[in-house]
């Protein structure tokens, strides 16, 4: 059995989809094909990991799927999970790069960094994603601020989180480069 502290939440259930058991579940950081259907997912209840096993899956749009879970045979049983955060073990997350995703992507996104140490929780909006530049071994993003635009290096040690919901990316941006 997963512990909590080896799991990761990829989805969240959304809410039923007809009466027969079959939810909708919306995708967070890695996209509805890349869960492994072979595997199980888990709903926490009462603190524990409770797994259960994808009977079907079928995608709707970019961020979300029709899914229907062993043991959920009812309308009841989904409103008893709707809302709950859909995790999966981290040993079976996709491995993620965005080169194999496309830097190119990210253009119309929004970049954000964190405040100083002293207000780290505050985002500062940077500025809209206006470019990609493919220099090799160099990835560099042209962000448009209310200074102009900048070139920044987009390396992936420098993001901190991607929200494609929001069309949102949050970076660390080193001192001097804006």
């Amino acid at each position: 059995m997963a512990g909590l502290d080896n799991l990761q939440q990829v989805a969240q259930v959304l809410k039923s989809n007809g009466t027969d058991g079959e939810l909708v579940m919306g995708f967070r950081e890695i996209a509805p094909e890349d869960i492994n259907l072979n595997e199980p997912v888990f709903i926490v209840f009462d603190g524990l990991p409770v797994p259960f096993y994808i009977e079907s899956f079928t995608k709707r749009g970019n961020t979300k799927a029709l899914v229907r879970l062993t043991d959920i045979c009812s309308m009841e049983d989904v409103e008893e999970i709707a809302g709950k955060a859909v995790y999966i073990e981290e040993d079976n997350l996709p491995e993620m790069s965005l080169e194999d995703d496309g830097f190119a992507a990210l253009v119309g996104w929004m970049l954000l960094t964190p405040g100083s140490s002293e207000d780290e929780d505050i985002l500062y909006e940077v500025g809209e994603i206006t470019d990609f530049i493919d220099i090799p071994n160099n990835p560099c993003i042209e962000v448009e601020t209310e200074n102009g635009a900048v070139m920044l290096p987009l390396h992936e040690d420098l993001i901190l989180s991607l929200d494609p919901e929001n069309l949102e990316i949050i970076m660390q941006i080193p001192a001097g480069l804006l």
